[in-house]
């Protein structure tokens, strides 16, 4: 069985598969035990699975476990904790931008992403960066408050 060898939150990781197509998503929940990233659509269409590689965001539903070889994968697990939350994280707790929860990871993840490159973007920008992930319970307003108060933190 081949082993694919990667970089997961700062930590090295080797992972037997014999699909070298199985998706990452399934590697991090399943062998790796990190449920940030959640199984949505599976067609790279809704947001809710994704990560980033190299540091841009990217959907594990459908990367193979093959493309992230040598790469540096992060999930939210990584970029704080309850106690220490990061800046975005932090953000969403106070303007309460979570209801249910399942677009979560992939708001946080792409606001992180836009606000390293972007560190002060319009709000235009941030809805632009978050149009691509789907939210069914109704808080774009307090996702998009969330952003702009984290740029705001920086």
């Amino acid at each position: 069985m081949p082993i694919y060898k990667f970089r997961v939150n700062d930590r090295a990781v080797s992972v037997d598969s014999w699909d070298p197509l199985q998706p990452l998503l399934y590697v991090l929940r399943n062998d790796l035990d990190l449920h940030g990233p959640k199984f949505g659509c599976g067609l790279s269409q809704c947001g809710a699975c994704t990560i980033l590689i190299d540091g841009k965001t990217s959907r594990s539903c459908t990367t193979p476990v093959s493309k992230v070889v040598g790469r540096e994968v992060t999930t939210i697990e990584a970029l704080g904790t309850p106690e220490r939350p990061s800046p975005v994280q932090a953000a969403f707790i106070a303007e309460q931008a979570a209801q249910c929860g399942y677009c979560t990871n992939g708001m946080v993840m792409a606001a992180t992403e836009l606000l390293r490159i972007n560190p002060s973007p319009t709000l235009d920008q941030v809805k632009g960066s978050l149009a691509i992930h789907l939210c069914r319970c109704g808080t774009h307003t307090r996702i998009l408050n969330a952003v702009m108060r984290a740029a705001k933190a920086q």
